[in-house]
């Protein structure tokens, strides 16, 4: 039994399991890095990425996006393409503020829900909900890891970040809406659905939360955003406790131990990042094809610019599946082939890819 469960783990984290065997061969490699795992771990950006999860969670809890999801319903008026172009929108705006991962654990089992009460596939729906939770997101520093990572080892201002990712997020946003312009022709049934009932308490809780540990974050006390907010859901929200994903957290301490160990070597080797803006920018967005965006961002820290870094990783969150846990998260409960999900997110990627190169070189 006790093998049947940890195979069942390993295979449910497997990304997290991925981590762990990578750790044992740097400290096999190297035993002082049992020794330097602590000092390797972001203590303050790690605090900051659980706090702003768990808040994401209690907004999720709190009925307010599922409520927002039947506004998004009854303003399509059946049609599919219209859906689209309001959802996407939404979406994409509601990363920017609740991370790119918890949007899709509000909006991918909507759609889900969506498919089952019309009768209809709704895979490219799922595949462009996807897209635009990792568009939206790049916005801001507290939209999706990478981006908290880089804003807090930088120490980017937080107003300066939005207006450099501005730009690119919305030529992103745009050829996403004409991409779903095209795609979408449909008409949808009409149906009443019914209203949900908003946890107000928790809403209001989580977004005082959302507000204090930005505040908190600017103000270089970041690791006072993990104890506050588990203190306050204790006391408004125990099931936004009870249902947290901790392993993801173990997830992210292995990633800035494994990639930091791992950028050390290769600083030690004499490899460093591109010192060109567009160089960086083409590196970190294909790496991030390979190893996932907050790992090549972590992998990268020693990278003099964070402009072309945060649009290369942000980018790449849009094309392969594992460019993104975004991805995996929509592709996992929706169960989209990876096929049809490369289908749509590879060409839309190129074309991003080849248009922020171009846009790179003509900003300031």
């Amino acid at each position: 039994m006790m093998v049947n469960r940890l195979r069942e783990f390993i295979k449910r984290e497997w990304f997290l399991s991925s981590l762990f065997v990578l750790y044992i061969a740097l400290l096999l490699r190297d035993g002082s890095l049992l020794e330097r795992t602590p000092d390797l771990i972001d203590w303050g950006g790690l605090a900051l990425i659980t706090s702003l999860i768990l808040v994401s969670k209690g907004l999720e809890l709190s009925g307010a996006f599922a409520e927002l999801s039947i506004l998004v319903i009854n303003l399509s008026r059946g049609s599919e393409k219209r859906l689209a172009l309001i959802l996407l929108p939404t979406i994409a705006l509601s990363s920017a503020i609740i991370m790119n991962d918890t949007a899709m654990l509000i909006f991918i089992p909507f759609i889900v829900a969506l498919s089952r009460l019309i009768e209809r596939d709704t895979a490219a729906l799922v595949i462009f909900s996807a897209i635009a939770a990792n568009v939206g997101s790049s916005l801001t520093p507290i939209g999706n890891p990478q981006n908290i990572i880089i804003w807090r080892r930088y120490g980017v201002p937080f107003q300066d970040f939005i207006a450099y990712m501005l730009p690119f997020v919305l030529l992103w946003l745009i050829l996403l809406l004409l991409f779903a312009f095209v795609t979408f022709r449909g008409s949808l049934p009409e149906r009443k659905l019914q209203a949900v009932k908003v946890r107000e308490s928790l809403l209001w809780s989580s977004l005082f939360l959302l507000i204090i540990n930005i505040v908190l974050a600017r103000e270089e006390r970041a690791l006072w955003t993990l104890p506050l907010t588990v203190v306050i859901l204790s006391l408004v929200g125990k099931d936004v406790l009870l249902s947290f994903d901790w392993a993801l957290v173990l997830t992210f301490a292995f990633i800035f131990v494994d990639f930091g160990e791992l950028s050390g070597i290769m600083a030690s080797l004499g490899l460093h990042p591109p010192s060109s803006e567009i160089g960086l920018f083409l590196f970190s967005a294909l790496l991030s094809q390979v190893v996932s965006n907050v790992p090549a961002t972590v992998l990268l820290f020693s990278a003099e610019n964070w402009g072309p870094l945060a649009v290369g990783v942000n980018a790449g969150g849009t094309g392969f599946m594992v460019g993104s846990l975004a991805n995996l998260i929509a592709i996992r409960i929706a169960r989209v082939s990876i096929g049809k999900f490369h289908r749509y997110s590879v060409p839309y990627f190129l074309l991003i890819l080849l248009l922020s190169a171009l846009l790179l070189g003509i900003l300031p």
